[in-house]
């Protein structure tokens, strides 16, 4: 798939690189931060993460917003929020300042992810969705890359300080978000979409499987991390290489992965992962090898890149002036149990990590079960094998 000089192709390209380095320093710092600047426990970062997801539950305010704002402008100022609220937390001193500085980072964040998600499926023709997808993800892991290895060169060999590492990290999607505004015009919409938010019956496997997403995920972006921290000892330059490694990975396999759901369809491609996923899990639960950690981190990610399908599948079911609405309330649905998931789990961390991931299995083997309720090949009237809807709303 060739992409064109000032395409909008290329435009999400470079927005995604600068969400993906400024994501990736906020993350790669995270735990070390946490727990040597501001003495978190499990507690306090379950609280943190909850709150990091409020935004997320919240991205179904996004349609009200785009009744004002073109929504490749809306995508300009998301990013930059996402970079300001980076910039903020490596000036925070304690527990309040570090939720607020998160919300704002969290509200750029989400806000990008719903519009970028919404801008791709719209302007990306649907027999290229697949293989496009999996070149975003790899896109996001060279950019992680970048981030990553800054950290562990800047932090590990010069002594950077956290302060100047989060403004490294925020500042890289200001400045993109300034050359993108002027290099690249408003694209135009192909499809009208409808200014409003929209829930329709016929949708509702892929919203049961965005909210299974939404609670699995949460239990690893929360606890995996902290697990090599807490557990392990890694330190930041640890975690950094780790994290290249993974996304070194991801820039190899992702696009292969766009293409083999091309060739495989969604049904085969989801029952696959969801498999991997309780396996990966499971494996957390009794893990006592640093280097076994290791090897289920960078497996869960490989696994997760297996999710472009649940988008491609939504793509060809829906209503194309559905889009940027569904967007919206997809990422509320896939939020709803991030909200509390970090509290209720950070609170189990206390008594026993082993239950967490235990629970992460059993949401796995929920999401399987969905997943062999999508047809082979998904079309609008034919969402489902079981509990199609009659009335075609």
């Amino acid at each position: 798939m060739k992409i064109a000089r000032k395409s909008p192709e290329l435009l999400i390209l470079l927005m995604t690189v600068g969400s993906g380095i400024s994501w990736a320093i906020w993350l790669n710092l995270l735990n070390n931060f946490a727990i040597e600047e501001i003495s978190f426990t499990g507690a306090e970062m379950g609280i943190l993460q909850s709150l990091r997801e409020v935004p997320g539950f919240l991205a179904f305010t996004v349609i009200f917003v785009l009744a004002f704002v073109k929504e490749q402008r809306l995508a300009y100022i998301s990013l930059a929020l996402l970079g300001v609220g980076v910039l903020l937390t490596g000036l925070v001193e304690a527990n309040m300042t570090f939720y607020l500085a998160t919300i704002v980072m969290s509200t750029g964040f989400h806000y990008f992810e719903t519009i970028n998600g919404s801008l791709t499926l719209q302007w990306v023709d649907k027999d290229k969705t697949a293989e496009f997808l999996g070149r975003v993800i790899a896109t996001r892991s060279a950019a992680s890359i970048i981030a990553f290895s800054f950290v562990w060169i800047l932090y590990q060999q010069f002594q950077i300080s956290y302060l100047w590492l989060y403004a490294l990290g925020g500042g890289v999607s200001v400045l993109l978000v300034l050359f993108c505004w002027q290099h690249f015009p408003l694209f135009p919409e192909k499809v009208t979409q409808t200014k409003k938010i929209i829930l329709r019956k016929r949708y509702w496997l892929y919203y049961a499987l965005q909210f299974m997403s939404g609670a699995r995920r949460q239990i690893f972006v929360v606890f995996a991390g902290f697990l090599m921290v807490e557990k392990f000892d890694f330190t930041v330059a640890e975690i950094s290489l780790l994290l290249i490694a993974n996304a070194a990975i991801n820039i190899v396999f992702a696009p292969k992965i766009g293409r083999l759901i091309q060739r495989f369809g969604e049904r085969k491609s989801l029952i696959f992962e969801y498999v991997g996923l309780a396996f990966i899990f499971i494996g957390y639960a009794f893990v006592e090898s640093g280097y076994f950690a290791v090897f289920l981190y960078i497996a869960d990610h490989l696994f997760f890149s297996i999710a472009i399908a649940l988008k491609t599948y939504f793509q060809k079911i829906a209503d194309p002036a559905d889009i940027a609405s569904s967007a919206g309330v997809s990422f509320t649905i896939n939020h709803i149990a991030a909200v509390f998931i970090p509290v209720v789990f950070g609170l189990i961390w206390l008594y026993s990590p082993s239950l967490v991931f235990l629970a992460g299995a059993g949401m796995a083997c929920i999401s399987l079960l969905l997943a062999f309720n999508m047809p082979s090949e998904p079309t609008p009237g034919n969402e489902v094998l079981m509990g199609k809807v009659k009335n075609y709303i």
